[in-house]
């Protein structure tokens, strides 16, 4: 049988997972695809291999697929999204004297502990002369917003507080050794690995922040997306059989060995079997500490791309670039999620697929039944750490509020 041939690029994350267990274990070939995966080292080369058709589709982080479709740091192009590779997997490392005055002895701190310890600390190194300096992965990544996030809710004022820059994941570590940085919030296996090397301790996981906070997705170019709807749902179909396997107990080991090659993460695979088993070892010493929904995958329709998604991140793009609401802009960032296309992709499959296309985030406070087209479909707590629920039908007034 001919294979159709897609190129797909990624950076070396434990959560580039899907498209590489597609490749390796056959899930792409059962569904006629060749996959060819393009390994790059920053973010903005995986976008720009994508927007100038040097890749078919990539992973990417989230909130770059919206910032591209606006324009928001480069001409824009509009991208497509239909299908997250799951939820959650970051985590803030912070050097060793600093996660020592700020975090717990023992176990991950409370956020708003942490939070208030952080901003006592913020404010004596201010005093002394010096901004403690924070880094992530990029402008337009979850990290960076749920960082925003947490260190404005606790008192301290992004960008004027402390200073945030951007670091490719792979050098995160890197930057934190030399001193560069005081912490990190990046995915894995780069928190692993600074622990293990002795020079970060992990005092927070994202999932503590927003408990089923969207992180990677599959995005194509629009156009490439409308021009050939049956290699998207094929694609589709392969990325959510590997994610079914992610979950299997059994597939732990055999999938964090394949994972570890040297062609995809070139890591340690006790580290990626860590983070894909939610067993997360915080400090150099101690024994790992499981994390419930560390890595959160495949249940509760956790690849659905739910356009309430989109319309947070571009809720925290308009905070933090300091742009006016615009309802033109706000519908063209939801449209970047498609709903349409996974539910093409999976009907007639058994998958549950939700009902709506859009919900209020935060608001579900322990499992709960909702609505479906296909299956039964229960859905976990998926609340922010302060309680806050947002509304993507009121976004200037959610913004109003956290001022």
């Amino acid at each position: 049988m001919s294979l159709d041939r897609v190129r797909i690029g990624f950076l070396p994350l434990v959560d580039a997972a899907l498209p590489i267990l597609a490749r390796e274990k056959g899930f792409g070939e059962a569904e006629g695809l060749e996959i060819e995966l393009v390994r790059d080292f920053t973010w903005a080369t995986v976008r720009d291999r994508l927007i100038y058709g040097h890749s078919d589709a990539a992973h990417l982080i989230a909130p770059l697929a919206i910032a591209t479709t606006l324009g928001l740091d480069r001409p824009a192009v509009p991208l497509s999204v239909p299908f997250v590779l799951g939820l959650n997997g970051n985590a803030i490392t912070l050097a060793p004297a600093l996660a020592e005055a700020v975090a717990p002895k023992a176990g991950l701190g409370d956020p708003w502990e942490v939070g208030r310890l952080l901003a006592e600390e913020v404010r004596r190194r201010r005093e002394g002369g010096r901004r403690i300096r924070l880094g992530v992965v990029h402008r337009y990544s979850s990290h960076n917003f749920m960082l925003r996030y947490w260190l404005a809710a606790s008192g301290i004022r992004p960008d004027e507080d402390v200073e945030i820059v951007t670091i490719s994941p792979a050098f995160a570590g890197d930057a934190l050794a030399a001193g560069e940085v005081d912490g990190i919030c990046v995915g894995e296996p780069w928190n692993s690995a600074a622990v293990d090397r002795g020079i970060g301790q992990i005092v927070l996981v994202t999932a503590q922040i927003w408990r089923r906070g969207v992180e990677k997705v599959l995005a194509l170019r629009s156009d490439r997306a409308e021009a050939d709807p049956d290699l998207v749902q094929r694609l589709v179909r392969a990325l959510h059989a590997a994610a079914a396997d992610f979950v299997e107990p059994h597939s732990l080991e055999p999938n964090a060995a394949i994972l570890a090659q040297a062609d995809y993460l070139d890591a340690s695979p006790t580290l990626i079997l860590r983070a894909i088993s939610d067993r997360i070892l915080l400090t150099r010493g101690t024994e790992p500490l499981h994390i419930p929904d560390f890595m959160f995958q495949y249940r509760e329709a956790a690849n659905f791309p739910w356009v309430s998604q989109a319309a947070w991140l571009y809720s925290q793009m308009l905070r933090w670039d300091r742009l006016p609401f615009s309802a033109a802009a706000s519908a063209k960032a939801q449209k970047v999620f498609r709903p349409d296309l996974y539910r093409a992709a999976l009907a007639g499959r058994g998958a549950p697929l939700p009902g709506a296309s859009s919900k209020l985030e935060g608001a579900i406070a322990g499992e709960t039944g909702v609505g479906s087209t296909q299956g039964r479909l229960l859905m976990g707590a998926d609340h922010f750490f302060d309680r806050r629920t947002f509304d993507p039908e009121r976004i200037e007034d959610y913004l109003v509020d956290l001022q």
